[in-house]
Parts: C-alpha cells; sequence; structure tokens
C-alpha cells in the first residue's frame, strides 16, 4: 500500500539579487546625501534586475538555444523612469518580437509611467512651491545624474495639461440627482478677470462647487450663462431653490430671468450694510448699524420690513443716497425670515461668508500667479484651486434646518404649480 503524502508542491516565486557596490556603502560617510545616493542606486538596480527578468521570461535564458523563442534580446538604450517628482536616466533593456516589433517590458512601463510626476507637480503647486523653486524643493541627486523634467518651463508644462484635464471633466459631469435646494453665488476678481462661482449646499448640509463663467465683471450675461450651463449639467429648472448672492442687481435678475418665481433671492446682510455705510459720515455709522442689525434678526419679515422702511426714512433729509441704498432690494434681505428660517442656519445664510471663504482659499492658491494671460489660464487655476479646496469643505452648521427650507420651498412650488393651472 502506498502511503499517502500531505505534502504539496509549491512554486516559489522568482527572485532576482542586487549587489550593493562598496563605494555606494563608503558614501555614508557624506551624512547629507548617503542616504538618497544609496536608495537612488539600489533602486536603480532593482529596476535592472527586474527589466531583466522580464526579458528573460520573453526571450527565455541567456545562451541557450530555443526554437520556439518569438523574442530576442536587442541589446539597451537610454530612457527615464519617474521617481520623487523628477526623471531619472537609466539603460533600458531591449526586446523584439520575431517579426521585428519593439516588446515593452511590464517592470519598465509601469516606472516610467508619468502620472506620479504629473500629480507630485499639481501637489507641489497647491503647496504653494512655484514653477521657479519646484527643482529645489526636491531631494538632491547623486552628482553623476541629470536632473531632467524639473525646469520652470517643464513643471508649467505638465501643471497646464494636468489643470485642463482636470478642469474639463470638472465642467463637464453632470450634477446628477443630488438636489441642492440652496445655491450661493459670488465673484471673484484675478487679474482683468471676474469669475462667478456657483456653490450647492444640498439637503444634508454637504457643499459642492457647481460650476463657474469667466467674463470681465458680475453682469447679467455672464450670470445668465452660468445659470444655464448648471440646467444644462441637470440642475432641476423646475425645482423651487434659495439663491443666496452678493448684492448684486446682475446677479439677482439673472436668477429671476432663468428661473422665474422659483428662484428665490436672499441679500447678503454684510454686503449690503456695507453699501449703505459707504453713503454715510463715519459718526453715523454705528446708530445705523445697530438699527440693521436689530431689524435682520427680527423672526417677523413684516416688523423687519417697516423698521428698515423708517430707517430709510430717516436719513432721507441728509443722506438721500444711503435712504435709497436701504430700500434697494429691501425686500430680498429679508427673503430667510419669510421662508421661516432662524437659528444657526439663519446665521449661516444670511451672507456669502461660505463662498467667499472659497474664494480667499481660491488667492492663496494662486498666489505665485504674476501675471494672467487670459481668461482660459483664470478658469484652470481656479478650477485646480476649487478642487483642492473642496477636500475640506464641511457640513454647513445647522444643516438640520434645511429640512424646514425644504418644505417652504415646496409649498412655493404648489403655489405657482396652482397659479399656472388657473392660468391655463
Amino acid at each position: 500500500m502506498t502511503p499517502v503524502s500531505h505534502l504539496q508542491i509549491v512554486d516559489l516565486p522568482k527572485t532576482a539579487t542586487v549587489e550593493i557596490p562598496l563605494p555606494l556603502l563608503g558614501a555614508f560617510a557624506n551624512i547629507e546625501n548617503s542616504f538618497v545616493d544609496l536608495c537612488i542606486g539600489t533602486g536603480r538596480q532593482v529596476l535592472g534586475a527586474m527589466m531583466e527578468q522580464d526579458r528573460e521570461e520573453l526571450c527565455g535564458p541567456r545562451w541557450k538555444r530555443d526554437p520556439d523563442r518569438t523574442a530576442g534580446r536587442a541589446g539597451t538604450t537610454k530612457s527615464e523612469v519617474t521617481l520623487g517628482g523628477r526623471r531619472i536616466p537609466i539603460r533600458r533593456p531591449r526586446v523584439r518580437s520575431k517579426d521585428d516589433h519593439e516588446i515593452e517590458l511590464p517592470s519598465f512601463i509601469f516606472a516610467a509611467n508619468r502620472d506620479p510626476l504629473d500629480r507630485h507637480a499639481l501637489t507641489s503647486v497647491a503647496c504653494g512651491i512655484s514653477t521657479r523653486k519646484y527643482a529645489r524643493s526636491l531631494e538632491p541627486l547623486p552628482e553623476d545624474l541629470a536632473e531632467p523634467s524639473t525646469s520652470k518651463s517643464a513643471v508649467s508644462r505638465r501643471y497646464v495639461a494636468m489643470t485642463t484635464k482636470q478642469m474639463t471633466t470638472w465642467l463637464t459631469t453632470p450634477l446628477g440627482e443630488r438636489h441642492f435646494p440652496i445655491v450661493m453665488i459670488d465673484g471673484i476678481i484675478l487679474g482683468d478677470h471676474t469669475v462667478l462661482i456657483a456653490l450647492g449646499i444640498d439637503t444634508e448640509g454637504k457643499k459642492q462647487v457647481l460650476g463657474l463663467r469667466e467674463g470681465d465683471t458680475e453682469n447679467s450675461r455672464v450670470a445668465k450663462a452660468l445659470l444655464r450651463d448648471l440646467i444644462d449639467r441637470d440642475l432641476n429648472q423646475e425645482r423651487a431653490r434659495l439663491f443666496v448672492i452678493d448684492g448684486a442687481k446682475a446677479l439677482s435678475s439673472a436668477v429671476r430671468k432663468v428661473f422665474g418665481p422659483l428662484g428665490v433671492v436672499h441679500r447678503c446682510h454684510w454686503r449690503k450694510r456695507r453699501n449703505i455705510l459707504g453713503h454715510l459720515p463715519g459718526r453715523l455709522h454705528e446708530s445705523v448699524k445697530a438699527v440693521l442689525n436689530e431689524a435682520w434678526s427680527l423672526s417677523d419679515a413684516d416688523v423687519a420690513k417697516r423698521r428698515l422702511e423708517r430707517l430709510a426714512s430717516s436719513l432721507e433729509a441728509d443722506h438721500p443716497g444711503a435712504a435709497a441704498s436701504v430700500r434697494e432690494g429691501l425686500d430680498e434681505t429679508l427673503t430667510l425670515q419669510r421662508l421661516g428660517i432662524g437659528g444657526t442656519l439663519f446665521k449661516k445664510l444670511r451672507s456669502t461668508n461660505g463662498i467667499e471663504n472659497l474664494n480667499s482659499g481660491i488667492v492663496t492658491y494662486s498666489r505665485n500667479v504674476k501675471r494672467w494671460q487670459g481668461g482660459s489660464m483664470v478658469v484652470r487655476w481656479v478650477s485646480a484651486a476649487i478642487v483642492e479646496a473642496e477636500k475640506k469643505f464641511r457640513r454647513v452648521q445647522g444643516w438640520r434646518d434645511i429640512e424646514k427650507l425644504v418644505t417652504a420651498l415646496n409649498d412655493l412650488e404648489a403655489k405657482e404649480e396652482a397659479a399656472a393651472q388657473r392660468v391655463a
């Protein structure tokens, strides 16, 4: 009877031996560069061994005849691989098929991938490193190695290509079925260009930049183009939503023309207050600010409106400009009270501070740009800054009260639908 063996034959993985030369080990005498030199030198040897192993699998063992061989060795050639934000020169083994076509080695394809290089450039710029100082931000190479792909122009080309691809993807992706009952719109000025940005807040208080549009000013044409682009990307035009704007008449007009009565506009209290105080002497600022803050803190919109109208009347004789500023868009400063919004959510939506913080981050991100060369460059940089800023977005405080806002907006939809049916 043959004994049963429980042992199984296991195929051990192939291994490659790498020798570290004594001169390289002796480099530890130079404390500053020793470890980097060792890592790079050893890494190149490891990669060389991996590529030679790939070539052996394709061509068979060296000096061994094989009539069934489908490819042969073809010497070596100069190549580059990606390492630590730069390209490192190496000698790459070559393989040619029987019909004289180049066969790429899997290990070389992996090591030569430029995606990590592009991402490193993008991350460096996001961290405030200028393209001129990019090379200085990297660990120094051994003296015998050239340093390609680290010049200002090379880094700029990679950054432009990476941000262009990123921008195209971001600005063309549909918004999907996610509902954004709140949209904040504000502009940022970079050089001679103004970029309008729309920031959406969903029913769970999560923020997402919905889109942007570049123009000379915050005019109605640019604003309408931005809103129509959002509609083309699936922002439902038949849903009522709250638009929080900085106070520009062009923005308010654009919202009403594109969304009609379903576009509920609220004007930023702080921008309105600043505009009013701009018409007044300094001695009146504190007293007028107190009246404005008291009126806007009232939960009853009708009472607040009467307070503001009395303020305008008291300023009419001596400061007609301030009085006109109080009356202009007065109802739009009381939108949140009419919708029944209070508490923490009211504090977060009464101004455009949420999107202004984003704008501040964009300015910080692009602080190394000395000259804006056209609108395309502006849009690329703003898009890249937004993608970086969205990683740090947090829920809006008081987001649980958004359900109350959605209920009020749904009631508005029902009223408009009933009115349309009566007309029909």
